[in-house]
């Protein structure tokens, strides 16, 4: 059991940044895109509908005050981390050198269920916008083929018909394999597809501001904050708690800026660029998420919100047919970008664990010639794919956060441990305000983790249970730690 605290030295994380096999071609903006195409698209085109529609109607736009704040806490944590530890894994791997094993597994652990039901979410929302755009040009593919079981059979009832028995999500299915297929090819290839994206989703998302902001009809704002609404189940939504509640589901929007310390492995000069790239894409993006959640409830009253398409929706509201087409064809577009970053993510911090022997040796092939970690890559595409077109978006959307939170709040707490343990490291960029900053980012991001649903948190206890389990079948025993510990002795 004492095995379970001990700490991967930092000269071990100095010793594999100079044996890494991947491509170092990502510079200081090229990094800030990654940020900004994670980011932008499953907050704004996804959750904006299901988190005003839901919980905390035009107050959304606190929401995401109240989510940035918590993000910029962290992210400052993060940026110190990754100018110390450049290396890929986030904080799996910051974790693992300054908080124990045990710790670094279970943040490990719930970062896969966080990037891969992330990249799950934006699948199924990308299926809704494409439907929405083939519905433009009078296109109507049949039901059965463009939803999920569940969502399938609510929609035939709604017309009166019995779903048939095979349903399932086609778009959401191929999407994922034209996104693995991008990321098995190389991290440059996927780096120049995003940035194309990027910047065609910032110049939709500033058309959506400047000219939604002409149809804003104030009353839709009233009441601002709806009042709290108890459901059959006994669960509620609106009021403050719901406003709450949609920060904890709009986290997932944030993590986009997470990402971008994944990628530090692929960094041309990671101690520095990476955390400008982490802390700019955030306030670039908080910024964004706060202007557009004002125009589109000011636009159409929250309950009117499309939650498969909010944004979309929120124009054709007010008879912007045209504009519709615009928007729905950059969201099909954008969407692709957040799906490959989120699962860029997935894979390093797979390569990551597997380096440290915490998961198998495949997790960390690379191809000799596109230098990529392809096995883990393809394995992430096919669940992703499998998962995405079976099951309904907000059964996959809060499965996110939880995760966010928890590392969020680890790595807030971590940074403070490594700054009073080791002073005199090398920090080229240095939280400010320590231990305040710390300290809130811990009770931050613990505290919204207590407004998450009932149901969320049973699922991510049951994933970090089977999570211990693997972990002390497999990954205890198969840790490179332990050969370390026998030439040079305990690491606790």
């Amino acid at each position: 059991m004492s095995k379970i605290w001990r700490k991967k030295p930092i000269s071990l994380f100095e010793a594999e940044m100079k044996k890494s096999e991947l491509n170092r071609v990502l510079g200081r903006w090229g990094l800030t895109s990654l940020g900004i195409g994670a980011i932008i698209g499953g907050g704004i085109f996804t959750l904006t509908g299901i988190a005003a529609h839901e919980y905390a109607g035009p107050a959304l736009a606190i929401s995401f005050v109240i989510a940035g704040l918590g993000c910029l806490f962290a992210a400052l944590c993060y940026a110190e981390f990754s100018s110390v530890l450049p290396v890929e894994g986030s904080a799996y791997a910051y974790s693992y050198g300054t908080m124990g094993e045990i710790f670094a597994w279970i943040i490990g652990w719930n970062l896969i269920l966080e990037y891969m039901m992330g990249a799950t979410t934006v699948a199924v929302a990308w299926s809704g916008y494409f439907e929405k755009l083939l519905h433009q040009f009078n296109i109507h593919p049949p039901l059965w083929l463009m939803n999920d079981p569940i969502t399938a059979a609510t929609k035939y009832q709604e017309i009166g018909q019995v779903a048939p028995s095979i349903c399932f999500n086609l778009p959401a299915l191929l999407i994922t394999w034209v996104v693995t297929s991008i990321l098995v090819r190389g991290i440059k290839e996927a780096a120049k597809t995003n940035n194309i994206i990027v910047i065609l989703k910032i110049a939709v998302v500033l058309f959506v501001i400047f000219v939604g902001f002409f149809f804003i009809d104030t009353g839709n704002y009233h009441p601002f904050v709806p009042e709290r609404v108890i459901d059959s189940s006994g669960s509620g939504h609106y009021g403050w708690s719901g406003v709450i509640t949609a920060a904890s589901i709009v986290f997932f929007a944030y993590i986009g800026f997470d990402a971008v310390s994944t990628q530090a492995g692929e960094a041309i000069n990671p101690k520095k660029d990476v955390p400008f790239a982490i802390i700019v894409s955030l306030l670039i993006c908080t910024i964004l998420y706060i202007l557009v959640s004002l125009v589109l409830t000011g636009m159409v009253r929250y309950d009117a919100l499309d939650m498969k398409a909010p944004v979309a929706s929120a124009f054709e509201g007010v008879n912007l047919g045209w504009a519709t087409v615009l928007i729905t064809i950059a969201a099909v577009a954008g969407l692709i970008s957040v799906m490959l970053v989120m699962m860029l993510g997935q894979t390093r911090i797979f390569l990551g664990m597997s380096k440290d022997g915490l998961l198998p040796k495949m997790f960390g092939e690379i191809h000799a010639k596109f230098k990529t970690p392809f096995k883990s890559t393809i394995l992430v595409g096919f669940i992703i794919s499998i998962v995405s077109s079976l099951t309904p978006i907000d059964k996959v959307s809060e499965m996110c956060s939880m995760g966010t939170l928890l590392a969020f709040a680890m790595i807030a707490l971590a940074v403070l441990v490594l700054r009073y343990k080791q002073p005199d490291l090398e920090r080229p960029f240095k939280v400010p305000f320590l231990p305040v900053i710390s300290v809130l980012g811990v009770l931050f991001n613990a505290t919204l983790m207590l407004f998450v649903r009932k149901e969320t948190w049973i699922a991510f206890l049951i994933w970090s249970s089977i999570g211990l389990i693997v972990y002390f079948l497999y990954s205890s025993k198969n840790s490179k730690l332990n050969e370390y510990e026998k030439n040079h002795g305990s690491l606790n």
